[in-house]
């Protein structure tokens, strides 16, 4: 990458997430959704949301995935164990009920319409978390983002309020595929 300017160097960055939104969401959004598929379209959009948000600048370089709650992914989550994403690494972490999740910056709640789960919202409320869920009606319930399952279909709604309390930014482009956008 020599060759390229300091201007094009973030253009082809930005070009490179773009390529990887392209083939890993349409991918997963256009699979039947079957038990075991299901497991790895979820994970891919997880990755897909953590690669198209930008977390403010007090985060750091490790980006700690908290998966709080029953263990639906199994080991189909563990993939992200380690893997680089905007410059961060990805630690992956199962929490119990009961255990903290503010020093968590991407929070998957497995139930966070149980009273539990929206304590957890209430708490988080403000710090740089992305909560995460599947369960429907969740982004009305102040989730950030939520995959949803419709005619065999994965997708997902995002609940912009949730997202700017956070102090996340979202792209656009990721945005712009959400089935309902929630403000």
């Amino acid at each position: 990458m020599a060759f390229l300017t300091p201007f094009m160097r973030p253009w082809l960055l930005a070009l490179a997430a773009l390529l990887a939104l392209a083939v890993l969401l349409p991918t997963a959004r256009a699979q039947s959704v079957n038990a075991a598929d299901e497991r790895e379209v979820k994970v891919a959009f997880i990755y897909n949301f953590v690669l198209f948000a930008e977390w403010p600048g007090e985060v750091g370089g490790t980006l700690r995935l908290c998966l709080y709650g029953a263990d639906r992914f199994g080991q189909a989550l563990d993939v992200l164990q380690g893997r680089l994403a905007n410059a961060r690494v990805i630690e992956l972490h199962r929490r119990q009920k009961g255990q903290s999740l503010k020093d968590c910056q991407l929070a998957f709640l497995s139930d966070p319409l149980n009273t539990d789960g929206l304590r957890l919202l209430e708490e988080l409320r403000g710090l740089p978390v992305l909560t995460v869920a599947d369960s429907p009606g969740a982004a009305h319930m102040g989730v950030a983002l939520n995959m949803v399952e419709a005619n065999g279909r994965m997708g997902f709604e995002v609940n912009l309020y949730s997202v700017r309390a956070a102090r996340i930014k979202i792209s656009s482009k990721l945005l712009h595929l959400a089935r309902e956008v929630v403000q």
